[in-house]
């Protein structure tokens, strides 16, 4: 492709490059630059790329984007913004395939995963189609699966995946659309069919600052869409509604006055039933899920139906299907008379809901392990620690993903909002050994929630990933415990 088609649509400060010249590629990671590509260099959030110009020309790079004329001899496109550029740069070498999908965006801080899967589920049921997925837990192209490093990739990456899902005939794409996707022009020059703003709870404050930035920065998704469906009972909504340019639909539990309402709200371990009403409409509805997050979840994936034209009853009859969601409110076997889940709460709202959630089918103790990401938003340990002590009968802290911090500092920031309560607790900084620890030493009844790590498959060490299933380490401690006795 020549140089002047991959630069449609981007505004050209200055340029040192023979627009006629053929690229073979759109490159914004120097270590994988091949010869003949454009390499986007981009101003990242821990790391500058302008940097790295010098290793992406030796690469074989034939021309370079830019924010900077760059030092070393090599011709150069220079733009304001290369991060946005790069997002059209890449939609453009892959050939525009956003145009041809319907695209569902899901934001909000929690219930992002939970919901692009049910979306995904209710599409597919109602319209036979093929329906791809990005998101936290991975990326779906038709039938293949692939490992998910962002909530929301980088745009070159994006674009590819949308380029892999037109080949494999897909028609839909639900995504989870992150805070830092928006801010960082991940998703520019992308449409959206339906937009769905699930809540916004602390989190990402180390990158936002205030949470009214937080959530301005959420409200940026509905400028991209044709529509888009609202949790009226969030103190954010209203924020979100302001400035909308596009049609949006509310739903609500408490609210009368939204358009999607759930009436007869009724919680069980076998997941939340409710009846909905809109416009007139009266439906029953079943999602396989307990907890009251689940109704609202559900809710916000009937209004996103709504919006592209489905009736309320085969919403409904579509979620009646929906399957479980790996690190949401999963059981895991156990040996005993007590039960483990695992999830993936890691923000303040998202442990209190769970602890409330199992703590209406807890038996005896409601056990809680967790820790918080190193590198991440140091505000919210101790009010985590706080709401464990408020919400369980026993907390244990831990490690969750320390990255380049202590674990034991990030430990000791938790360990803030558990002094002066009158919860027992027991601090592990290993959260293999802690795990243990938690099994050996429960009571009958008791009801174990691992929360953190959820669908997560490894624990991130400094800026290394290291292997850490917890469905493993619990299945190799019962092994472990079955083997001791037998040798008793």
């Amino acid at each position: 492709m020549k140089l002047c088609d991959v630069l449609k649509d981007i505004p050209v400060r200055r340029m040192k490059a023979d627009t006629q010249m053929e690229v073979t590629g759109v490159s914004c990671d120097s270590r994988s630059t091949a010869p003949g590509e454009l390499f986007v260099a981009v101003r990242g959030y821990e790391t500058d790329g302008h940097a790295y110009i010098p290793q992406a020309a030796a690469q074989g790079a034939a021309v370079i984007l830019c924010e900077e004329p760059p030092e070393a001899d090599v011709p150069y496109v220079l733009v304001d913004n290369s991060r946005r550029a790069l997002a059209f740069a890449s939609r453009n070498w892959y050939g525009d395939p956003a145009s041809k999908l319907t695209i569902i965006g899901v934001t909000g801080t929690n219930g992002k995963t939970t919901s692009t899967i049910l979306i995904k589920h209710l599409l597919e049921t109602c319209l036979h189609t093929r329906v791809g997925l990005i998101g936290t837990n991975e990326n779906i192209v038709g039938d293949r699966h692939f490992p998910a490093a962002n909530t929301t990739p980088e745009s070159c990456d994006l674009q590819k995946l949308f380029r892999m899902m037109v080949d494999e005939g897909c028609t839909h794409v639900v995504m989870e659309v992150s805070s830092h996707a928006i801010a960082l022009d991940r998703i520019a020059g992308l449409e959206f069919a339906v937009g769905l703003f699930t809540n916004l709870t602390q989190d990402h404050l180390d990158f936002h600052g205030t949470m009214e930035n937080y959530a301005d920065t959420k409200a940026r998704l509905f400028a991209q869409c044709r529509a888009g469906a609202v949790n009226l009972d969030d103190e954010w909504a209203g924020r979100m509604l302001q400035n909308a340019p596009c049609p949006m639909k509310t739903f609500a539990c408490t609210r009368r006055d939204a358009d999607l309402v759930a009436n007869d709200v009724r919680l069980s371990a076998d997941g939340g039933r409710f009846v909905a009403l809109s416009a007139g409409q009266l439906q029953r509805v079943h999602l396989a899920i307990p907890g009251m997050f689940s109704v609202y979840n559900a809710l916000g994936v009937i209004a996103c139906g709504l919006q592209l034209g489905l009736s309320l009853e085969d919403c409904a009859g579509a979620l009646e299907t929906a399957p479980a969601v790996k690190g949401r409110v999963e059981r895991v076997p156990t040996d005993g008379d007590y039960s483990i889940f695992i999830d993936y709460a890691v923000t303040p709202d998202a442990l209190e809901n769970v602890l409330k959630t199992l703590r209406q089918v807890a038996q005896g103790r409601l056990v809680v392990l967790f820790g918080c990401g190193g590198d991440r938003d140091r505000k919210k340990r101790p009010i985590m620690g706080k709401i464990a002590a408020d919400n369980a009968d026993f907390v244990i802290v831990t490690s969750d993903n320390p990255r380049t911090e202590k674990p034991e500092d990030i430990v000791d920031e938790i360990a803030v909002g558990l002094r002066g309560v009158k919860t027992p607790y027991q601090i592990i900084v290993d959260r293999r050994e802690a795990i243990a620890w938690a099994i050996d030493h429960h009571l009958p009844g008791d009801l174990i929630v691992l929360a953190g790590k959820g669908h997560e498959t490894y624990q991130i060490i400094g800026k290394t990933k290291h292997h850490m299933d917890e469905r493993e380490i619990v299945a190799e401690h019962l092994a472990r415990r079955a083997g001791e006795k037998t040798a008793q």
